[in-house]
């Protein structure tokens, strides 16, 4: 009888140290990937402050005579493009963000040519308006910058806990998936080339 009962502790016990790693293991999963979910808001929010500059910059240049309409309409039209494309941190994948990630080079691009066609009109220059968006717009580049550090740095921490074994098990079991990260764009590996 006593053997019967040490027999019964000993897999009972075994199975509550079992429980509590399992618990631990998915709990920590679960930390982790709210970590990303929160990094991927903050990106999306450092993204919408840039979309919500946008229209201010283009009614201010709009107030410059003869500034090239072909311009405006490309910024206007990729900040509706980008403004579109929605990423759901629960169901990302490699394609997903490849195409986050290119709507809003895109808009990047378009912003870029709008400041360089604007060093074309002094007057548009010298506004007040359109210096305090230029500085907004390059505080926010930077935020945008550092939220995608900070999120491929989450990531990494995520895609790393939910890979190790054993808990790339448990992983599997409850649906864990990995998180892709923010590439850099191409061709940003080569130095421009500067001619005088």
């Amino acid at each position: 009888m006593k053997s019967g009962f040490g027999k019964l502790f000993l897999i009972g016990l075994i199975a509550f140290v079992l429980f509590l790693w399992v618990r631990g293991s998915y709990n920590g999963m679960v930390t982790t990937r709210e970590e990303v979910n929160t990094a991927w808001s903050k990106v999306e929010g450092a993204y919408q402050r840039r979309a919500d500059l946008i229209p201010n910059l283009v009614n201010t240049v709009k107030g410059v005579a003869n500034f090239e309409q072909k311009t405006l309409t490309d910024v206007i039209n990729a900040r509706a493009s980008a403004t579109q494309v929605k990423l759901d941190p629960n169901n990302m994948d490699e394609a997903a963000m490849k195409k986050f990630q290119d709507s809003q080079s895109s808009l990047g691009g378009a912003l870029g040519r709008l400041l360089v066609v604007a060093e074309n009109y002094p007057q548009l220059k010298a506004t007040e308006s359109f210096r305090d968006l230029q500085v907004q717009l390059e505080g926010t580049e930077n935020r945008i910058n550092t939220e995608r550090n900070n999120f491929n740095d989450v990531a990494k921490l995520y895609n790393t806990n939910i890979q190790k074994f054993p808990a790339n098990i448990f992983a599997s079991m409850f649906g864990f998936k990995t998180r892709p990260y923010f590439q850099a764009a191409e061709g940003s590996d080569k130095a421009p080339t500067v001619n005088f």
